[in-house]
This record gives structure tokens, C-alpha cells and sequence, in this order.
């Protein structure tokens, strides 16, 4: 004799699902119950799902009558257990209490189905406890039945359990997916969770600038933006979800209960990335986009991963693995398959992103990515191991791919500097566009410093020949720079010759050190500014700039005061022991003349630091004051007091004062005072 084949799930149950992941708004049927019964339509009981239901509902078995059933039923299933051991494998008597309880479970389905009764699954404990208890029973039986050859005893019971128990799941497929759509889900802020990125954008050349045990870490956020999780469904919810989830994998239908949870939560987890503003872009899209336009685009996308990476994932996780409890590999794989599918489309947006055009501008918003996609990667660690080591592979190359993408950004950085050398130089010895371009760049790059360390380490490991030849020359007694530091270094260095190179584009060897100087004093208040620079390249890299500063300074004054100071000496004054009127007269000839034409034009000229304006301005003073001071006083009794002395000694002390306060004005005009 032949077995009997498993009790086949109808082929409505089948097509029910088919047209729900087709349209999940589309209206449910139940179980036609007329296919699987049709071998029995020879019996003489017709079973009450094949009549109207709500005509045909029978009262509910007392307690006592429905305990009496589950006993009778406990003891023909040991009986099947036992069926073998005396050489028989044939069942030759179905005992009354099986029909009796597949209609039990019919009358409970049209119950709970009809809406002429206010009894619902989940309103009545102690009912859905003896329906759940009736539904193991009757899977058992399903099951147990079709283990044994074919019967004239066995058919008919068979095809009436089989039929009870479709429907049951049928029903138990509809609680199931009501109780999953049931999440109220919070509205999500794509800007309130988003921490502030250290530098959103970098103006280029702007002035404005100046000024298996599966664990996920703890969320960073405080307890009192956590008090409603992520998906908010009740404890009573979860528990209703376990226990349908749990009697439906028991009875056979375990591909029907996790094609429902995992279309619905997919269908969920989408809508929360919607509501968060965040939908797929094709490659294509990216490629198009203004910077200005994706610079959103990115700002959300970080928003998404780090509300994933902090509270949806082990959301979901946990819902998951409370609903599936009683089977780990099932919610493992449920789990898996959702997270690779958004994780992948997240990962592609960054993959998008880096094959767009390079540019300095963009740096900071990869190095934000590079952030998001490093503080993902322990979450991903918490994941069930079947889809860990896929997604962190994942992970590492689209961080990777950011990474080298800055690394490019960083070197284009050297290229910038070699290539501006344009031979127009800055009228009145002004900070050079590039050099605040610069500084700028490197100060918010090193906002970032413990990322871009992570990133050169990593992407570029040069050997320690490598260095430069005056990084060992400033170098502190401290342990070998880092790989950035080197680059900043190398930045620095062209940064430099570049401004050395332009300085000579001033005729005047005073305006030169002033060049200097400005641009010199300019860098000297970003390192200072930077904690970031000061840390990376040393104290005595830094103190070495303001060396130079001072150098520039002392330049400055040699070229341009020397001349001056040499017009108020003593010396060849005297002939024949008396003083030389003729000379002397010379001698404040030269001194007006010179003085004049200084004033007039390092008037124009800019020093735009307040403290170095003034420290240019006060050692001028302190040399030029007490010098003309004490020329005049000794040697203006040689004039006739009147014109002549007025012709000769055209300022008083306290005039000069003023006109040296005059200095690095930026003025086109000379604002000279005469003697009143």
C-alpha cells in the first residue's frame, strides 16, 4: 500500500500569498477549503466551512467537553506513536474525538471570523488558549496521518483535519499580518538626530571663513529620546505575534508565516527611510547632480545610517528575535535579509558618491561619510553571522573607497599650490587668496584629525625614508609623525616657495617683507588657532614659523629705515671742527625727501593684523622718534629761525609719530601733515 502524501496546503493558500507581495493593499481571501476536501465528498458529514458560516456556527463545547476531546485526542496520537512496534503500520480506526475536534476548530474559525460575533483572536485569553491548543493538536494529527499508508479509515479524517487546519492558518496568516501593520511608527526627524558635521561646506577663497548571540551596541542617545523604541509594537502585540508565529512554523507553514513578516516589515523599513526624507537615487542621478544639490542628498543619507546604525537595526533585531524566539535560524535569516537589502542600498549611494568628479570642496562631506560608514561597522558586527561577514566586507570597501577618494582630494591639494602661479602680485603686500585658501583648508581638515590619521595610516603607509628632509630638522624629541602630518608638512613647504616666489614679483625690497610678513603672520594665527596643526606638527615646527616672522620683521626695517637713519648720523657733519651748513642742509633735504616718499607709499601699503600694524608701527617709532628728536634739537640752531628753518626742518617729533601712525593704512593717497 501506498502512503498517504503530506497534507498539501490548497492552492488558494498559495495564490493568497503570490497576490499579497503582488499588492499588499489588495483585500485578503480565505482558504477555500473545497479543494483539499474534495477526496471526501463521498462521506456523509459535509464540513461546515463548505455551508455559510455565520448560518451554520455552533455553540462553543462546554470546558469539560473540550478537555474530554483534547484527552481522547492526546491518546490516539500516542497510539499512532506506538503504531510499528507490534509490526502493524496501518491505521485501522479513527476514533470519533478527531472529527469532533476538526469541527471544534471549524465552529472557532467561523467564529472568530464572522461579523456577527464580537469574539475576536486576542480578545478572549482563555478562548485563543483552547484554539491554539486545539490547532497543535490537529497538526499533529495532520501530520501524523500522512506518515501511514492509505485507508479506507484514514482518507476521510485526514482530508477533514487537513481542512481545518488550512483554514486555521489562513486565519491565523490574516492575525498575523493585521498584528504587523499595527506599529504606530514615530515620525522621524531627518535633521533632529543628525549630529553637526564638523565643516558642512568649504568656501573656497572666502573672507567670510576667517571669521550567534547577536548583540548591538548601546544607542548614544539619551534616555529620554529613546523612550519610545523602534517599532513601537506592545508587549501584548509581541507576544500574540510569537505564539501565531510559533503554531504556524509547528503546523507545516513556515514559508507562508515569514514571506508575510518579511514582505511587512520591508514594506515598514521603507516607509521610516521615507519618512526620513531618504529615497534610492540611481548612479546616474548622482553623477548629474549640482554639489550644492547632493551635499543634501549626503547630509540626508548620513542622517538615514546613523538612525539605522543607532536605533532601527537593533529595533528591528529585537522585534525579530522576540517573534521568532523558539527558532533562531528563522529569525537570523528574516533579520539578515532585510538589513543586506537596506545596508547594500545604502553602501551604494557612498559608492555613487565617490565616483563623482573630485574636488577640494567635497572633502569634508567624504570625510563625514567615511565617519558614518566606520561608526556603522561594530553595528554590523552585532549581526547574526550569516550576513556579517558579507555586509562588513561591504562596508570596508565603500569606506575604503571614501578613504582613497581623500587621500586623491588631499594630494590635489600639492597640485593647487604648484599650478597657481600666476605673476600678478597683491597690491599693497596683502595675504595672497592662497594662502587664506590654504590655512582655511587645513584648519578645518584638521577638525578631522583623528579620521584623516585613521585614513593615511591605512591608504597610504609610506616608510620613514620617506619623510621630508625638514620635517627631521623640526621634529621634537617625540616618536615619528604621523602620515598626515608628513602631507601637512609637504603642503606647508610648497605654501612657502610659492609665497617666496611671489614676494619677488615686488620691485620694492620693503614691500617684499611686508608680503612676507602679512601672509607670514597670517599662517602663524591659523596654526595658532588650530589645536589640530599644533598637535600634528610639533611645538617647534610652530615656534619656528614665528621665528621667521620676526626674521621678515627685522628685514623690513634694514631695507627701509637704514637709509633714513643714515640721513640723521653725526658723522661728516664737521669741517674743520665746525658743523657744515651746506651738509647739514643736505642732510635734511634727504631725510624730508625720503621720508615723504616712504609715508606716500607705505600709506597704501596693508597690514591688515591689528597686532602686527601696530608692532611695525611702534619699532618704527622707536627708532626714527628719539633719533629725529635729538638731530633736530642739536642742529636747528644753524637755521635762521623763520623760512630758512622752516624749509629745512619741515617736521617736529611728535609729526613724524604721526605720520608713522599713518603706515600700512592701506590708503591710496598720502595723509602727510605739515608743521603748523
Amino acid at each position: 500500500m501506498e502512503k498517504n502524501p503530506p497534507p498539501d496546503k490548497s492552492d488558494s493558500f498559495s495564490k493568497n500569498f503570490n497576490r499579497r507581495i503582488a499588492n499588499l493593499g489588495s483585500p485578503r481571501r480565505t482558504l477555500d477549503p473545497a479543494a483539499a476536501a474534495a477526496d471526501a465528498k463521498s462521506d456523509s458529514e459535509k464540513l461546515a466551512a463548505d455551508k455559510d458560516d455565520d448560518a451554520f456556527i455552533e455553540e462553543p463545547l462546554s470546558e469539560s467537553d473540550t478537555l474530554l476531546i483534547f484527552e481522547e485526542v492526546d491518546r490516539f496520537l500516542e497510539t499512532l506513536s506506538n503504531v510499528g512496534d507490534d509490526g502493524s503500520n496501518v491505521v485501522h480506526e479513527i476514533p470519533s474525538s478527531v472529527h469532533s475536534l476538526s469541527k471544534m476548530v471549524d465552529s472557532m474559525i467561523s467564529r472568530y471570523s464572522s461579523n456577527k460575533y464580537p469574539a475576536k483572536l486576542g480578545k478572549d485569553p482563555d478562548r485563543d488558549s483552547y484554539f491554539f491548543e486545539a490547532l497543535g493538536r490537529i497538526a499533529k494529527i495532520a501530520i501524523k496521518l500522512s506518515e501511514f499508508p492509505t485507508s479506507a479509515a484514514s482518507i476521510p479524517s485526514l482530508n477533514r483535519t487537513t481542512t481545518a487546519l488550512q483554514r486555521a492558518m489562513s486565519l491565523l496568516d490574516e492575525e498575523f499580518s493585521a498584528l504587523l501593520k499595527e506599529c504606530k511608527h514615530r515620525e522621524f526627524d531627518s535633521k533632529s538626530d543628525k549630529k553637526a558635521s564638523k565643516q558642512s561646506s568649504f568656501k573656497t577663497m572666502s573672507e567670510s571663513t576667517d571669521q550567534q548571540n547577536s548583540t548591538f551596541p548601546e544607542s548614544s542617545e539619551p534616555d529620554s529620546a529613546r523612550e519610545e523604541t523602534f517599532p513601537s509594537f506592545s508587549q501584548e502585540t509581541v507576544s500574540n505575534m510569537k505564539r501565531i508565529a510559533g503554531t504556524m512554523i509547528s503546523a507545516g507553514y513556515e514559508k507562508e508565516c515569514c514571506m508575510s513578516y518579511s514582505f511587512l516589515r520591508q514594506s515598514s523599513f521603507k516607509g521610516i527611510l521615507n519618512q526620513l526624507g531618504y529615497e534610492s537615487i540611481s548612479i546616474d542621478e548622482i553623477q548629474k547632480m549640482q554639489w550644492e544639490t547632493l551635499q543634501m542628498e549626503i547630509d540626508k543619507w548620513i542622517a538615514v545610517v546613523k538612525k539605522c546604525s543607532e536605533s532601527l537595526f537593533p529595533g528591528e533585531w529585537k522585534l525579530c528575535d522576540s517573534v521568532f524566539t523558539d527558532h533562531p535560524f528563522i529569525s537570523h535569516t528574516l533579520f539578515s535579509n532585510l538589513t543586506r537589502a537596506v545596508v547594500i542600498k545604502l553602501l551604494n549611494f557612498a559608492n555613487a558618491v565617490v565616483l563623482t568628479k573630485r574636488s577640494a570642496e567635497k572633502m569634508f562631506k567624504l570625510l563625514d561619510m567615511y565617519e558614518t560608514i566606520r561608526d556603522l561597522i561594530p553595528t554590523i558586527n552585532g549581526f547574526p553571522e550569516n550576513c556579517r561577514t558579507e555586509l562588513i566586507s561591504e562596508a570596508e570597501g565603500a569606506k575604503n573607497g571614501i578613504g582613497e577618494a581623500i587621500v586623491g582630494i588631499f594630494y590635489d591639494l600639492e597640485n593647487s599650490i604648484k599650478s597657481d602661479n600666476a605673476k600678478i602680485p597683491v597690491p599693497g603686500g596683502a595675504v595672497h587668496p592662497l594662502t587664506r585658501y590654504i590655512m582655511n583648508y587645513l584648519k578645518y581638515a584638521c577638525e578631522y584629525k583623528e579620521t584623516l590619521e585613521q585614513v593615511f595610516q591605512f591608504l597610504d603607509p609610506k616608510v620613514e625614508d620617506d619623510r621630508p628632509a625638514r620635517m627631521d630638522e623640526n621634529d621634537d624629541a617625540s616618536p615619528r609623525k604621523s602620515q598626515l602630518a608628513i602631507q601637512i608638512a609637504m603642503v606647508m613647504e610648497l605654501l612657502d616657495a610659492n609665497l617666496t616666489m611671489r614676494s619677488k614679483l615686488y620691485r620694492d625690497p620693503s614691500l617684499r617683507y611686508i608680503f612676507l610678513m602679512n601672509n607670514g603672520r597670517y599662517i602663524v594665527q591659523k596654526i595658532k588657532g588650530s589645536c589640530g596643526i599644533t598637535e600634528l606638527m610639533g611645538d617647534r615646527w610652530c615656534r619656528k614659523r614665528s621665528t621667521n616672522l620676526r626674521q621678515y620683521h627685522k628685514n623690513y626695517q634694514r631695507e627701509t629705515w637704514s637709509k633714513v637713519l643714515q640721513c640723521l648720523s653725526h658723522e661728516g657733519l664737521l669741517v674743520n671742527g665746525k658743523v657744515s651748513k651746506p651738509i647739514l642742509k643736505e642732510r635734511f633735504k634727504s631725510f624730508n625727501a625720503m621720508f615723504d616718499e616712504i609715508h606716500k607709499t607705505q600709506s597704501s601699503w596693508v597690514v591688515s593684523d591689528e597686532q602686527l600694524q601696530s608692532e611695525l608701527r611702534i619699532s618704527v617709532s622707536a627708532v626714527m622718534i628719539p633719533a629725529y628728536r635729538s638731530f633736530v634739537g642739536r642742529f636747528k640752531q644753524h637755521f635762521d629761525p623763520g623760512r630758512q628753518s622752516e624749509k629745512y626742518i619741515k617736521y617736529q617729533p611728535e609729526d613724524i609719530e604721526g605720520l608713522i601712525d599713518d603706515l600700512f593704512d592701506g590708503n591710496t593717497a598720502s595723509m602727510g601733515r605739515r608743521r603748523m
